[in-house]
């Protein structure tokens, strides 16, 4: 079975940087997506970014674009977000995610979009 292990957060001061990693264990799929979402307290689990595995297409939100930059190792595993010039804003739970059925063509943004879920890690970046 698939299980996901994100490990990395912690506490960080404005303008810090993070990386968080994502293991991956139990995938057999020829072509998939990962990526990464995160939640704040009383707001909706938003993506972050996103990478496929055939030709390496990557996403990114807004909001993250040209600070955070997600990348792998291999084929499998594992996947990073290098986070950077972080801020108060991007405190959250972040949730690397798979998605099995990725088409090679658009890389998911969407939540519904991902098959499997790990726990989170905790981000945290002070005033």
């Amino acid at each position: 079975q698939v299980q996901l292990v994100e490990s990395g957060g912690g506490l960080v001061e404005t303008g810090g940087s993070l990386r968080l990693s994502c293991a991956a264990s139990g995938v057999v799929f020829r072509s998939y997506a990962m990526g990464w979402f995160r939640q704040a307290p009383g707001k909706e689990r938003e993506f972050v970014a996103a990478i496929g595995w055939n030709g390496g297409k990557t996403a990114y939100s807004d909001s993250v674009r040209g600070r955070f930059t997600i990348s792998r190792d291999n084929a499998k595993e594992p996947v990073y977000l290098q986070m950077n010039s972080l801020s108060p804003e991007d405190t959250a739970m972040y949730y690397c995610a798979l998605d099995r059925t990725f088409s090679g063509h658009y890389v998911p943004v969407r939540r519904r979009e991902y098959d499997f879920w790990g726990q989170g890690t905790q981000v945290t970046v002070s005033s």
